[in-house]
């Protein structure tokens, strides 16, 4: 198991560009709605909040835009979330200036499948840069057991791409475990295939744990892909394992692995699994069905239940478990992010128990 930081006032630190969520109400299509919920969202954020609802420290590294009520709502809700924050407020500059990203997502239901489109133009997270914090201060005199980036905060821009590196550096330095969700983007890599290479080679490379599916190591790592796969899902299983032995001897600092299995059945129901290996050991969730109000955030689920896992010191199999539970409970829930009253929820969705609790 990780050994990690016992005097870091953070459990979690995580650098992010916030946005907003948009999304109809009762599984309607976007295009033909005009009622939405909103609410302030980012993938890494969202695997911090599985640690942050149920009681440890996490900080988020972020940029705002100064007086607009977006960045209220949103810095109001990683408040409610019970994060610190701390980053930039940048000016607007104009009409035509900063803002922060819009993400619109149909949830989709029965058989009509989710769409998601985002708009990023303006993104004020593209401007995240190490200038902007004292990350001696942050990662020496704080300090945190985790730092948890993704391949979408580090493909976002050239200042993003080196702002990541940068407190990947910093964290290594001063004792911090690093999580790495691959996350490749096409469309973020399109025209920045060498340099983002180089960026997420030395990222892995620092990385205590390694989240991806085939494709991610792959297009990110340059990593030979699997001879076997398809739908099977023992085929699959196999697969991944050939190619994690070839990434292990490439990033041998790396000590734990992850992805995630997913058949969709329909909108509504899936079934859901994992592959976690630690060392020599590998544990297989294999796929159970599940119910999905939303899917969106349940990869961020799984990983924020495996590093909330990995901080409480438990066995790997136990923090894959827990990470199967914590993606199923944010497949759940309208938010994209898992809210856990307490553990013991979490467990019952593993132990399969749906039953009224009184």
């Amino acid at each position: 198991m990780l050994e990690l930081r016992k005097d870091a006032k953070y459990a979690m630190i995580i650098p992010t560009s916030m946005g907003l969520r948009l999304t109809p109400i009762n599984g309607q299509p976007f295009h033909c709605s005009d009622t939405f919920k909103m609410q302030a969202t980012s993938a890494e954020s969202n695997v911090g909040s599985v640690s942050s609802y149920l009681g440890l420290p996490v900080k988020i590294l972020t940029a705002f835009v100064k007086g607009s009520p977006v960045s209220r709502f949103i810095k109001d809700n990683l408040a409610g979330r019970h994060m610190d924050y701390e980053g930039p407020e940048l000016e607007q500059d104009s009409p035509w200036g900063y803002r922060h990203q819009i993400n619109m997502a149909d949830s989709g239901s029965g058989s009509r499948g989710p769409r998601v489109q985002n708009d990023r133009a303006g993104e004020v997270g593209r401007m995240l840069n190490k200038k902007y914090f004292d990350l001696d201060r942050i990662f020496g005199d704080e300090g945190a057991q985790i730092v948890h980036m993704s391949g979408l905060i580090g493909a976002l821009s050239k200042d993003a791409s080196d702002f990541c590196l940068d407190v990947a550096r910093s964290a290594k330095k001063h004792g911090a475990k690093i999580s790495f969700d691959l996350n490749h983007r096409a469309s973020f890599w399109k025209g920045r295939e060498d340099e983002l290479a180089v960026t997420f080679s030395e990222i892995a490379s620092l990385s205590d744990v390694l989240v991806g599916n085939e494709e991610d190591f792959q297009l990110c790592l340059g990593i030979q892909g699997p001879e076997a796969g398809g739908k099977d899902i023992n085929a699959k299983i196999e697969s991944f394992k050939e190619m994690i032995g070839r990434v292990k001897e490439k990033y041998s600092n790396a000590s734990i692995f992850a992805t995630t299995l997913r058949e969709v059945v329909s909108v509504n129901c899936h079934n859901w699994g994992a592959i976690v290996s630690a060392g020599d050991d590998w544990h297989v969730l294999e796929p159970r069905e599940i119910g999905v109000l939303d899917r969106i955030g349940g990869g961020d689920g799984f990983v924020g239940g495996l590093l909330y896992g990995i901080l409480r010191e438990w066995e790997i199999e136990k923090c894959a478990q827990f990470g199967w539970a914590s993606g199923a409970l944010a497949a759940t829930m309208l938010t994209d992010y898992g809210q856990p009253a307490d553990e013991d929820q979490v467990w019952s969705i593993w132990k399969g128990n749906a039953r009224v609790q009184r």
